[in-house]
């Protein structure tokens, strides 16, 4: 795996200093400060602005209003900063706003900075066969297919990955993220027309600790991200999602996915079905940006910026039409491992494991996971296979070995009978 330190993204944004510079609504920054004094009570600028994400001088300015507006009353002071809470009418108007939305994390970024980071943070990979040798490592792949994988990823368009299952498709597609080795920016939260969806999700974005004192703390420094969807991949999760006790809004998984790498693995076995998903994504792929609506109708326009990889062991002609396929313009095939590859996965499978093995037994295993008129090796047989021979020693309590008795005994348990 590539090992170098990532660097700065390409998007540096600078600490506003007034309300006018967030690019946001003053009045929704106003809110925003009312609601977490709401739910924190007695507060000061430094808890506001950690907790807010916004310079000392932006809490000051907001403070200044609310207290000639005689919403929050000084309660002290700590050092040279001033405690205060909000006063009962202070706490009227807060609780208008909470019935609003119950948002009161870091302040937003506006839609138009939003466009603006994914356009600048657009991936541009440099890479050549000896880097993804490198990237891929653990796996045990020809050159023939990385040399089809590396014009993929310098395209940074849409991948269909597809050939017979147990293959690495899925290992494959999980480690195209390696080939990135800069980082970019995350905004907390975007507002749109008063709405606020959350967009940094710790699940999906692998935070990184940054040095630069002067960039705005509503954004968070990151890998690029990989999100990953097999089965449980329906149409809510290509849409808004609103919590309707919060009135906050989720980001769809595409937009977690901006600037990295979203896999759809075992493509045209979710329930939402492949036609409806491509239909969806037909105007994404082909313009790099996607629409999004807020609950009542107000649309938007997002970017669609992420390397798209599709995986399956299904024919991509029954999965859909050549509309489509056109606009997936790398299409690679992972064919069975030829008997070279495949007793190289042997070998590396059994020194994981620190399973002794002799000279012959890769040969030997082979030949049993082609019997019974098998006609074809694929790359998850040995390690699917090793775990039933360590579950067969441990039944026995035995050290594992490959001896062929024991290989035979586990192949037995592996394939069906025809």
């Amino acid at each position: 795996m590539l090992q170098t330190e990532p660097v700065r993204s390409a998007y540096q944004p600078r600490i506003p200093e007034n309300l006018e510079a967030l690019g946001i609504p003053p009045a929704l920054v106003v809110d925003l400060v009312l609601r977490r004094l709401y739910v924190r009570g007695l507060s000061n600028f430094q808890s506001l602005s950690e907790a807010l994400k916004l310079s000392p001088l932006v809490i000051e300015q907001v403070f200044r209003q609310l207290r000639q507006e005689q919403l929050v009353e000084v309660r002290g002071m700590t050092g040279n900063d001033y405690n205060f809470t909000l006063t009962q009418a202070g706490r009227q108007r807060a609780h208008e706003c909470f019935q609003v939305t119950h948002y009161c994390g870091p302040a937003p970024v506006s839609l138009k900075d939003y466009h603006k980071a994914v356009k600048l943070q657009a991936a541009r990979v440099r890479v050549n066969r000896k880097m993804l040798r490198d990237a891929f490592s653990d796996l045990v792949l020809t050159d023939r297919l990385l040399d089809q994988l590396g014009p993929a990823i310098i395209s940074q368009s849409s991948i269909f990955i597809y050939g017979p299952t147990g293959n690495g498709k899925s290992s494959i597609a999980e480690r195209l993220l390696r080939v990135y080795q800069d980082a970019i920016l995350v905004p907390y939260a975007i507002e749109v027309d008063g709405q606020f969806i959350m967009v940094y999700d710790p699940v999906v974005h692998e935070r990184i600790e940054c040095d630069d004192p002067d960039l705005d703390p509503r954004w968070v420094l990151c890998r690029r991200p990989c999100v990953i969807v097999g089965g449980e991949l329906v149409p809510s999760m290509l849409d808004l999602r609103l919590d309707e006790a919060t009135s906050i809004y989720a980001a769809p998984i595409q937009m977690k996915a901006n600037n990295g790498v979203l896999v759809i693995d075992d493509f045209g076995r979710q329930a939402i079905s492949p036609r409806d998903l491509l239909n969806r994504w037909m105007v994404p792929l082909d313009r790099r940006v996607d629409y999004l609506a807020l609950r009542y109708g107000v649309k938007f326009q997002i970017p669609f910026e992420m390397m798209v990889v599709f995986a399956t062991n299904l024919n991509p002609s029954d999965l859909a039409d050549e509309a489509f396929l056109r606009r997936i313009q790398n299409k690679i095939y992972v064919e069975p491992v030829d008997p070279d590859s495949f007793d190289e996965i042997v070998r590396r499978v059994a020194a994981a494991r620190n399973i002794p093995l002799e000279p012959d037994t890769p040969a030997c295993l082979r030949e049993l996971c082609l019997r019974d008129g098998r006609k074809e090796l694929r790359a998850c047989y040995p390690n699917d296979i090793c775990n039933i021979l360590v579950a067969i020693s441990r039944y026995e309590n035995v050290p594992p070995r490959m001896t062929r008795e024991n290989l035979e005994r586990a192949v037995s348990l592996y394939f069906a009978k025809a």
